[in-house]
């Protein structure tokens, strides 16, 4: 994934909220969000190129995300696929620190990423271009940087979260959608450099991204009430205007 703005234990009625945009070149086949056959309760999507998954849960509640880490000298094709990092980790039983100092172990050999991973009472950040830490309740933004680099993306669509949680008592996933379709440019003045050159900082630097042949793939929300009722929704646009394909499941998380 390429954004995502997450609400930890801020609001009232939903613990967790998750509003996440997919970017990713319109080529790489994928499949869309589903109840896995191939392991017990894990719901995500799945990249059909390399088996991994940018963004899923489980439905003992534990989850995880990931973004790149966009940098211009990134290792060589052969490196393991970062989505194989959130793959594993729903797939298995470690926790989540655990799982973390098992993948420091072998950080450098993945190109850049950041990744959130946990549950509803303990989420972590982690990145091989930064550090780990264990998120406290609050309103975070994740692009493709380190947590909360205030990229205008980033700060944007924090402000958007903000000012839906502290308005609505009941926001309603279409609002948080709404959010997540803003396809407006800052200046060119408040661009970062990520060493991909101006055209492309311009054209990566809106939350929801059109490019003819690199985008926003899909959006994602995931709301977790008091009752641990869990809904999680995608939408699938896959260079169309409009979502093409949505998948939504509504469940309650419960123990192993």
């Amino acid at each position: 994934m390429c954004l995502i703005i997450l609400s930890y234990k801020v609001h009232d009625r939903y613990p967790l909220i998750l509003a996440a945009n997919r970017d990713e070149f319109y080529e790489r086949p994928s499949a869309p969000v589903s109840l896995w056959d191939d392991a017990v309760g894990v719901i995500a999507g799945k990249d059909l190129q390399r088996g991994g998954t940018w963004l899923g849960i489980k439905k003992t509640g534990s989850l995880a995300m990931l973004t790149n880490y966009r940098e211009p000298t990134p290792l060589g094709r052969n490196a393991p696929s970062r989505g194989w990092l959130v793959r594993d980790f729903l797939m298995g039983d470690d926790d989540p620190e655990s799982y973390i100092e098992t993948i420091t172990a072998k950080k450098d050999q993945y190109k850049g990423f950041s990744m959130i991973i946990g549950d509803m009472n303990h989420l972590f950040y982690f990145s091989n271009r930064g550090e780990m830490c264990k998120l406290s309740p609050g309103l975070y933004g994740l692009s493709n940087r380190l947590l909360d680099t205030p990229w205008p993306k980033t700060e944007r669509g924090k402000k958007a979260m903000e000012s839906l949680l502290t308005s609505k008592d009941d926001p309603l996933p279409e609002e948080i959608f709404e959010i997540l379709k803003d396809r407006s440019k800052p200046d060119d003045s408040e661009l970062t450099d990520t060493g991909v050159g101006l055209e492309w900082e311009r054209i990566l630097s809106s939350i929801f991204i059109t490019s003819p042949i690199y985008g926003t793939r899909s959006s994602s929300v995931i709301m977790i009430d008091r009752k641990n009722h869990c809904m999680f929704i995608e939408r699938v646009f896959n260079a169309h205007p409009e979502p093409w394909v949505e998948a939504k499941f509504d469940f309650r998380l419960h123990d192993n």
